[in-house]
């Protein structure tokens, strides 16, 4: 499992010319079953993404593709992590440590 952080390195307006290209790129990762939640930090700077992939490079791709990082907008951050301990809706994403 992954945490995508995203930190603004644009001003807001500039964010904000691209966001609903972003979102429309969202629905696409959700519909993929790539993402399990997103949204804004606040204050807002940046936002968070929850996501399952095969593995780190599938995910810097998906990352690479968000039309904020192609405008520019925006730096991530991703952290790969063992979801050990889920609720029992994220069940199907339990991992065990190898």
């Amino acid at each position: 499992m992954f945490v995508l952080e995203l930190t603004y390195t644009a001003p807001l307006e500039a964010v904000d010319a691209v966001l609903d290209a972003h979102v429309a790129w969202l629905d696409e990762q959700y519909e993929k079953g790539l993402f399990l939640a997103s949204g804004r930090k606040d204050p807002r700077d940046g936002g968070v993404i929850l996501a399952v992939a095969a593995d780190r490079a599938a995910i810097e791709e998906v990352a690479a593709g968000d039309p904020f990082t192609v405008a520019g907008v925006c730096a991530y951050r991703i952290t790969e992590f063992t979801a050990t301990k889920t609720a029992p809706a994220l069940e199907r994403y339990r991992e065990t440590l190898g």
